[in-house]
């Protein structure tokens, strides 16, 4: 099992940005995979999940948009209306099983069994 998380770089404000996760060794369709991310001197926090549900944390929604693409093995995060505080290291990570996550909350790392590498946000004028 692998995930791989691309597309980090420096946007400015107001700007977008997609990431990509690309996933191998499992069935993405039958896995819930999360976007988390880490800013500096922060706790690591949950942004969007795809699986059961399609979830965000109320800082991101309506500005980024998760989704999946089963034929290429990869979920997507848009990022649109980028601010500061969206600075941060992302990671993509794979949930153990969808009731693992309704028992532990989707936004608990402790649902999760398999992590990609993390990459770098970071908007700045």
């Amino acid at each position: 099992v692998q995930l791989q998380a691309s597309g980090g770089g420096l946007v400015q404000p107001g700007g977008s940005l997609r990431l990509s996760c690309a996933t191998s060794g499992f069935t993405l369709d039958s896995y819930a995979i999360t976007w988390f991310r880490q800013a500096p001197g922060k706790k690591r926090e949950g942004v969007a999940c795809v699986g059961s549900l399609t979830l965000y944390a109320d800082a991101v929604r309506d500005r980024f948009t998760i989704s999946r693409d089963s034929l290429r093995n990869t979920v997507y995060l848009q990022m649109n209306n980028l601010k500061s505080e969206d600075t941060a290291v992302y990671y993509c990570a794979r949930a153990a099983s969808w009731k693992l996550v309704e028992a532990v909350g989707v936004w608990s790392e402790s649902a999760y069994d398999y992590w990609g590498q993390g990459t770098l946000v970071t908007v700045s004028s």
